[in-house]
């Protein structure tokens, strides 16, 4: 099983990442690692901060000579904006953030040990875990792509960049969806026999705690509420050829829970990004008086870079559920089990 610890603050010394569970033998290079934080930095409509960090890895545990050993694999993103104990105190709490349910939760009289956490800065963290998943992937000839599909409603990458640019000028910020594939994945991951193991609800979980989603679909989604069944279920088909095949995917590759052999196509929704430069009405929670919400540095639109943290989060469950299904303590192993079961399925 795998499982993963990420800890560190927005603009604290450094973000860390703690991998469990990964088999012996798996060749990890930080150059593939760094690639996927590169991209995690990229989109239009970004803010200052991306122009301040340049995020790379360091491995510090899990690897001898480039191999995973088995144990633990630990990773360090430092933070260049190093200034968490200079930053000021913020009592006027932003809608749409943490800020005000957490320091109520955890009992502070100021946000910011709130946003320092709630911040999506930690997804760095979460991209360094994909991306060593995605890695473990490959070696199943399973991959994890992501692409923009709107901002702001518009479609037409063109009229994106100018809806993001007419929320620059009203000092807004504009949210948009994102679709996730992953090719390659067998027949036969999560289950239908508890509802914790289904693939689908594993998914959603995963991409729906990526700071900013408010909805997400599989496949044909919404849409399979406006249609009769016989319009929405993938018919069977099978030749000697291809063995059990398909000719639509409107189950988004899942089916029961469980992986159906077809490409998974998750869609993201993703809300505007909550600090807005021209904010909205709050309250101090020190006098109570009505005021602005605080401003702080952000981005006026992150949906590509949402994309690719859900990138990294669904890397993370299949890897998690192919090592359930197939286990092993040793790649090698987890291989030979793989064969073998894709030779069974296949008679």
């Amino acid at each position: 099983m795998l499982r993963y610890l990420i800890a560190g603050e927005s603009h604290g010394k450094a973000l860390m990442a703690i991998l469990e569970g990964l088999p012996s033998g798996l060749k990890v290079q930080k150059e593939g690692i760094d690639a996927e934080l590169a991209r995690r930095q990229a989109g239009y409509g970004r803010g200052a901060r991306m122009q301040i960090e340049k995020d790379t890895v360091e491995i510090i545990s899990g690897l001898h000579k480039g191999l995973t050993i088995g144990s633990p694999v630990g990773m360090l993103i430092q933070n260049k904006d190093f200034s968490i104990d200079r930053q000021a105190a913020i009592t006027n709490p932003r809608p749409g953030h943490a800020d005000l349910a957490g320091l109520l939760k955890y009992g502070f009289s100021d946000a910011r040990p709130v946003l320092e956490r709630a911040s999506a800065r930690e997804t760095a963290a979460r991209v360094a875990i994909g991306a060593v998943c995605k890695i473990f992937l490959a070696e199943f000839d399973i991959t994890v792509s992501s692409k923009v599909l709107s901002i702001g409603g518009k479609t037409i990458k063109e009229e994106m960049r100018k809806i993001i640019d007419e929320a620059m000028r009203k000092k807004d910020s504009v949210g948009g969806s994102f679709e996730v594939a992953i090719r390659g994945v067998p027949v036969g991951l999560g289950s239908y026999v508890q509802p914790d193991r289904r693939l689908n609800a594993r998914l959603a979980g995963a991409i729906m705690s990526v700071p900013g989603i408010k909805a997400i679909e599989f496949g044909l989604g919404l849409e399979c509420a406006h249609r009769f069944g016989s319009r929405v279920h993938d018919a069977i088909y099978y030749s000697k050829a291809n063995g059990y095949y398909r000719k639509t995917n409107n189950a988004g590759g899942i089916e029961g829970g469980i992986s159906n052999g077809q490409d998974i196509i998750i869609r993201g929704y993703m809300k505007p990004i909550a600090t807005l430069n021209k904010p909205l009405a709050s309250v101090d929670i020190k006098t109570k008086k009505a005021m602005l919400a605080s401003i702080q540095r952000a981005d006026t639109c992150a949906v590509e870079a949402a994309g690719v943290v859900a990138e990294s989060m669904t890397a993370f469950e299949i890897a998690n559920c192919l090592l359930e299904k197939f286990g092993g303590d040793c790649l090698k192993d987890i291989q030979q089990a793989y064969c073998a079961y894709l030779k069974r399925i296949s008679r």
